[in-house]
């Protein structure tokens, strides 16, 4: 089974953006559906609960409101859940579905691969049928004529065996199991607030398009009203 974790926005008025991440979940359950594959929901935002809570068909198990900050404890609170819900077994696989921010004028729908930590490929069942995971990124702090900018870029970080005189004081798996939990909460932070960021300047364009066209508008009755009275 899968879990989709959906980040939307708590209101309306952004133009598109709560829509384009509806299709692209709507899309995805599909896909997953047609596999085989079981899916839950867990809902980040008003927008996004409302939708899929009006449909019976798609099983949500908690609903989350994203508000105006998201800070450390609101991403824990939802990676609390999540992580109680793979280490259950109630999910084989946790994939994020958020808008990813590019610029004031550009954002992307993105799906992301939280849990399980493996390439892409790896997951397939027994007929070679592969859960897609996405690609690991990197992030670079550069500088762009003077002023600092980063850049993404996608990469498979090759692993070396650990060496064999190294010790541990704890147990391996008793690091990586006090580790995953940090993980997710760092990743779902950054989530939040790149769909925040993304939510903020598609309501800033809407909100411009909608002054360019009252702004329209106004010139638009105010020549016919001038040529009615002249008219008259």
């Amino acid at each position: 089974s899968v879990l989709l974790v959906v980040l939307t926005g708590d209101r309306g008025l952004c133009g598109g953006y709560n829509n384009f991440i509806i299709k692209k979940t709507e899309a995805r359950y599909r896909e997953l559906t047609a596999m085989g594959v079981k899916v839950n929901l867990v809902c980040v935002g008003r927008k996004g609960g409302q939708y899929f809570g009006r449909r019976p068909q798609y099983n949500i198990l908690k609903s989350f409101s994203l508000g105006a900050t998201p800070t450390t404890k609101d991403a824990q609170g939802i990676a609390d859940e999540i992580f109680a819900s793979f280490i259950a077994q109630e999910s084989d696989k946790v994939e994020l579905v958020f808008t990813k921010f590019i610029s004031l004028i550009n954002s992307n729908p993105t799906i992301q691969t939280l849990l399980p930590m493996t390439p892409m490929g790896e997951l397939c069942d027994v007929d070679g049928k592969c859960v897609d995971a996405a690609d690991d990124e990197i992030f670079k702090l550069t500088t762009k004529g003077g002023a600092f900018a980063v850049e993404r870029e996608k990469t498979v970080i090759e692993t070396e065996a650990l060496d064999p005189s190294l010790i541990f004081e704890q147990e391996p798996a008793q690091i990586l199991d006090a580790l995953l939990p940090l993980y997710m909460s760092s990743c779902l932070l950054r989530s939040l607030q790149e769909a925040l960021a993304s939510e903020l300047a598609a309501r800033m364009n809407a909100m411009n398009n909608a002054s360019d066209n009252a702004k329209e508008l106004k010139k638009a009755l105010t020549v016919q009203y001038n040529k009615q009275r002249q008219a008259k």
